[in-house]
Formats: C-alpha cells, sequence, structure tokens
C-alpha cells in the first residue's frame, strides 16, 4: 500500500538523557508501531484548530519515527508552509501510561500526540525529511505488514532487505556485504553470541543498569566533543543528532494524570499550562505559577538554579527595614509626660494634716487651752541608677551594608529598647526577680504598681459581687460576662477615685483586652454598652485611655502572700518624677575592639523615678484566687 506524506522524522530518541533527566530506553513505545496519532502544534489540545493534522509512528531500534501529513485547515495550511521553508523543524511527543525505573529510565509508555514545536528536549527529535510535492517524483511510499516493521523507499529505489524469522538463507548481495564487513575474515562461528544476543540474556535490572552507563557516556562524549556524533553508516535512518537541533537546555515536561504510581505523562511542552496559570487572578505572577507547577507536577527546570535567572528582588520601602515592636504608644505618652527634675537625688516631704487631734478646738472662758498632737512628716528619698543597653556591629558588615546607616538604624534602635525598659520600670516595674543582677531596682526607680500602699491606692474588682448585684434573686436573667465584668471594673474604678489625691484628672493605662472586653459589652437587648472608646473613657471618668500590651499576665505578692493580677493604672504622670542630673541624660558612646574587628555600642541613662504625691495612682487588680490542689486560678475574664 502506498502513503503519501508531507514530511519525516524522529519523534522521540532512545537513550539520550533529556533535560529533565528522563531516558526514553529502546522499544519503551514499541506498541505505538503502526499507530497514527494526531499531529499538534505546541502541545495545545483545547481548540480543534491546533489540530494540524496526524503522523504515522514507526518504532525502530534508535526511537520512535513519525510520517506526517498536514490537513487542509487554514492552521494546516500555515504549518505546512513554516515546515517547507525550515522554519520549524523540531518535534516534540506527548505520551501517558509511563513506567519508569527509579532512575528515571522510561521502559514503557503510549504516545498520544506529535507536535510541532519551536525547540524540542530531546536532542535526536526533529525533522530530517521534507515533500511537499506529491505526484511530482516526490511521492513517498510505506510498506505495511502485519508482520514486518515499516520501511520507506521512493520508486525509483530497490525496497530494503526485511529478514524474516523462516529465513533460512542469505542473498549474495547479504554475503557480500558481510564479507566486506569482515574485512576479508572468515565468517563468525553460528554459536559464536552476538552483542543482541548478550543484550537478551540479560535481566531487567542488568539492562537498567547498561542503558544507564550507556546514556552517562553519551552525554559526556557530547560535553566533550562539542556534541559532534558520527553517523551510524550501518543504518542511514540513524542520523547526527546535532545536525538537525537538539537545544539541551529545553524543557522535557511531565504531567502527572494517572492514579497508578509510576503511570505519569510525558510532555516535551509545558509552557501553555504555566502561563495560563499565571493568568489566573488567584497566581498573579509567572514565577509564582512556574512554583505552583513544578511542586504539583514535580517539574524539572533544564537549567540548574533556574531562580537565579529571574530578576533580583527590589524594596517596596528603600532604606532601612521597619522594626516590629511592641506597643510604644503608651511608652511615648510615659517618657513625654512624666516630671522631669535636673536633680537625680530626689526628697520628697509632706504632712499627714487629716489626723482628728489636730483639728481646731472651741476655747471656753476660764478653760486651758489644750495643745494639738504632732502632725507626721512623711519623707521619702531616692537616689539614681544606670540603666544601659549594649550591642556591636562587626566593622566588615558596617561597611558592606551601603543602601541606609546601619550604625544609625542600631542606634535608633538601642533607643527605643531603652525608652520601653526605662517606661515599663516606672509603670509596673522591669519584672525581674530582686536578685537578678540586672534588674532595674525599685528603690531607684520606683514602679507605680508596685508602689507603698500610702502613694499607690491598690483596689481589688469583685466580679462575683457585680454579677449577685446586677442578676439579684433573678437567676435566670442572662447578662453576657462581658457586661458583668465592665460593670465590675468601672464600679471599683469610682469607687477608687473616693481616696484619690492626685492631680488633676488621672489617665488610665491598661491591657488591649480589657478594653476589648468593656466595648463588647452588650445588654440583655444586645445593645453595646460602650459605643467607642471616648465613651468609655467617660465611663472610667478619665482624661485619657492606653493600652499597653506589656501589662499582659502580670501579677504581684502582697505582704500577706496573696496574688493580685493587674488590670490598670489610674495616674496623673505629673505626680511622677524623673531625676537626672548634667551628663546622666541619655547619651551614646562606642568603642572599636582591634581583636575581633568589631565596634561596640553603648547607650544609658542615670536616673531616679518616684511619685511625688500620697494617693496619687491607684491600681486595680483582680484576685488571684487559689485553686484546692495548690495551683492558681482567675475568677474574671482578664487576659
Amino acid at each position: 500500500m502506498s502513503l503519501k506524506y508531507d514530511f519525516s522524522g524522529w519523534a522521540t530518541r532512545n537513550d539520550l538523557v533529556c533535560a529533565d533527566g528522563r531516558t526514553i530506553r529502546h522499544n519503551a513505545f514499541e506498541d505505538c508501531d503502526g499507530k497514527t496519532v494526531p499531529l499538534v502544534w505546541n502541545h495545545q489540545h483545547d481548540e480543534p484548530g491546533n489540530i494540524l493534522g496526524h503522523a504515522l509512528l514507526e518504532n525502530r531500534k534508535d526511537g520512535v519515527y513519525a510520517y506526517c501529513t498536514f490537513n487542509e485547515t487554514e492552521s494546516g495550511k500555515a504549518a505546512k508552509e513554516l515546515v517547507k521553508h525550515g522554519d520549524i523543524a523540531s518535534l516534540s511527543i506527548y505520551a501517558n501510561g509511563l513506567k519508569q525505573t527509579p532512575s528515571k529510565d522510561v521502559m514503557h509508555g503510549v504516545i498520544r500526540e506529535v507536535s510541532l514545536v519551536v525547540a524540542g528536549a530531546n536532542p535526536g527529535a526533529f525533522i530530517d525529511f521534507v515533500d511537499m510535492a506529491h505526484g511530482e517524483g516526490g511521492e513517498q511510499e510505506m510498506i505495511l505488514s502485519a508482520y514486518e516493521p515499516i520501511s520507506l523507499y521512493r520508486p525509483d529505489e530497490k525496497p530494503p532487505l526485511v529478514h524474516k524469522a523462516d529465513d533460512k538463507t542469505d542473498s549474495e548481495d547479504d554475503k557480500k556485504e558481510d564479507k566486506s564487513k569482515g574485512d576479508g575474515k572468515e565468517e563468525k562461528p553460528k554459536d559464536e553470541k552476538t552483542v543482541q544476543d548478550v543484550v537478551d540474556s540479560m535481566t531487567e535490572e542488568q539492562k537498567t543498569v547498561m542503558y544507564a552507563l550507556i546514556g552517562a557516556a553519551m552525554e559526556e562524549l557530547d560535553s566533550s566533543e562539542g556534541g559532534e556524533d558520527e553517523d551510524d553508516e550501518d543504518d542511514p535512518d540513524k542520523k547526527s543528532d546535532n545536525t538537525k537541533g537538539g537545544n539541551k537546555t529545553m524543557k522535557h515536561n511531565v504531567f502527572e494524570q494517572r492514579e497508578e504510581s509510576q503511570d505519569t505523562v510525558l510532555s516535551h511542552s509545558d509552557r501553555k499550562a504555566i502561563i495560563d496559570l499565571a493568568k489566573s487572578n488567584s497566581v498573579g505572577s509567572l514565577r509564582t505559577a512556574l512554583n505552583i507547577y513544578a511542586e504539583q507536577n514535580e517539574l524539572k527546570h533544564g537549567i540548574d538554579n533556574i531562580e537565579s535567572l529571574f530578576p533580583d528582588f527590589k524594596d517596596l520601602r528603600p532604606g532601612a527595614p521597619e522594626r516590629v515592636t511592641r506597643d510604644q504608644g503608651w511608652v511615648t505618652v510615659v517618657m513625654q509626660k512624666v516630671h522631669k527634675s535636673p536633680i537625680s537625688r530626689i526628697r520628697t516631704r509632706q504632712t499627714d494634716a487629716r489626723n482628728d487631734n489636730i483639728r481646731g478646738h472651741g476655747y471656753q472662758k476660764g478653760k486651758r487651752k489644750q495643745p494639738a498632737d504632732n502632725m507626721n512628716v512623711i519623707t521619702r528619698t531616692t537616689d539614681p541608677q544606670t540603666v544601659y543597653r549594649t550591642d556591636a556591629l562587626y566593622r566588615d558588615d558596617i561597611v558592606d551594608i551601603t543602601d541606609f546607616d546601619v550604625v544609625e538604624y542600631q542606634y535608633a534602635t538601642m533607643r527605643e529598647n531603652l525608652n520601653e525598659e526605662v517606661a515599663t520600670a516606672i509603670m509596673i516595674g522591669d519584672g525581674r526577680e530582686p536578685d537578678d543582677e540586672m534588674k532595674i531596682s525599685e528603690d531607684h526607680i520606683r514602679s507605680i504598681w508596685n508602689d507603698n500602699d500610702l502613694y499607690t491606692i491598690h483596689y481589688d474588682v469583685d466580679i462575683e459581687a457585680a454579677r449577685a448585684e446586677i442578676q439579684g434573686s433573678r437567676t435566670d436573667m442572662n447578662f453576657g460576662e462581658n457586661y458583668i465584668y465592665s460593670e465590675a471594673i468601672i464600679t471599683a474604678a469610682l469607687y477608687a477615685r473616693e481616696k484619690y489625691k492626685g492631680t488633676g484628672t488621672p489617665a488610665f493605662f491598661c491591657t488591649p483586652h480589657l478594653v476589648n472586653v468593656m466595648l463588647l459589652a452588650r445588654d440583655m437587648n444586645g445593645r453595646r454598652i460602650y459605643t467607642s472608646r471616648a465613651d468609655l473613657a467617660a465611663a472610667l471618668n478619665v482624661g485619657e485611655l492606653h493600652t499597653a500590651e506589656q501589662f499582659e499576665g502580670r501579677a504581684r505578692m502582697d505582704s500577706e502572700g496573696k496574688q493580685h493580677k493587674l488590670l490598670g493604672l489610674f495616674v496623673n504622670l505629673a505626680d511622677y518624677t524623673v531625676g537626672s542630673t548634667k551628663g546622666g541624660e541619655i547619651t551614646r558612646f562606642d568603642q572599636f575592639d582591634i581583636d575581633f574587628n568589631q565596634q561596640k555600642y553603648l547607650i544609658e541613662t542615670r536616673m531616679s523615678g518616684a511619685l511625688t504625691r500620697v494617693y496619687s495612682a491607684i491600681a486595680l487588680e483582680e484576685p488571684v484566687a487559689t485553686t484546692s490542689g495548690g495551683g492558681q486560678g482567675s475568677g474574671g475574664l482578664g487576659g
């Protein structure tokens, strides 16, 4: 039977290492011999217009050969012209049903289509014959037989010999050819094994090792000799792999479409799938699409470390990196509003004039006037302590970092840390144990929370009392826990204010959780009690409301051994004095360590601090109940 076709070439070649590390072995696609599959443009299967024609496959010892014919569609005609003029010269396959070894040797597969591509991944897949002149002496003919391989010959040529299993004798031409190949030597004995006999006697494991060694040797030869392969004179069908292209930088693409563990899909083009993924709204970039596709499909790039080819990242905000810190808003408030004194050794003296025995007396004629009792003078002194922060940078790093001033950046960070440490020590103490050598002593910087009861009013919030007052005898009334908690806080705050002797209207410093609990309080109709922070500040009768995450989870033990959880502090910071003499202000120093080529930095201050008015602060606390098992539990919602 005669067959007309437009061009022919290698769809894929055996024993060549593709860009993804896979190697197609001998007879991997032998089941496709004589099969006709679609001829497609660049493996695009989503539109009928991408079907350019069909390809007849022939399994050969060196790979799979394809005889291709274009259809009469517009795309088929356009592709025909591209092939005719040599603009497209590469072929590629799409296969599934793959069976492969752990070393990525493809041993079996089913070819589903052959594609025209700009550049193929298999070095040996290219068009080697083009004939667009059917009927003008260029007609090609195929010999099709159910028992023989497909062979090609021209009408003016003699058909090639096809050796059958039952042939007993050879032709004279064959004998002459055998003699010429033997260089005049005697014929080899029939019992001598050929190379093919040896290969056939190998186990599958031995064949796999042999194929891997051959592939590695060929790859090494290509790299050392510039990829120049000699043509096989014994097989005119096997031409030089490098005469028709063979760009080894292209991708050998794999699509996992089967459920079996080794049943994968082999495709030499995945570009369209990646581009479609990049166009989706959920991805948005080619690099992200490439990473997603590679992760989902075990895609291998044709270039090692391909990430290095992508453009460098650019900072959205050039210069120094942003610092991620804890809440600093309240720190700024504290450092700005405390009273500052040029005297570091602070002494306060106050007289308690509330004693009834120092009251004025009425005079009775003839009676002796009685002297009043003495007034109690309250005196307290506070001396300074040095608070510091150190760090270091290698000089190499200082020199190499050029896009911002790393030294000033380090100083700014150190200054921010020092301010936070000082503000925390002023409000609630640094939290270190008394015997810690790095502790900021409360004898030098007295914390408002831990100060003497004469200066700070410590007031417990009674949650259960508020619950009983709100619900009364109506136990079926369902007031939310946030509402009960909020009412308990406000009740305690207002009652504690009755003893407050500080200057003006205090501000309230508390945890963010406490503010959120109160803002979420609802009545029985589901309406919010406090719609804003301003409403909450008005209910607490304070001028300002500040949150400090550093207050979270803090507890103290009183003189009776009972624990109290901090909820918030009421204080006018004008009643707190920070003392520092000239030279004791925040100062920075630096020193170069020649032994370690390191620049060392120091920022420090020498200061004292204390409340200077009695009853000038209120600490709202929640008692921590002791459980029967010896542990501790809290009765409230604080966080």
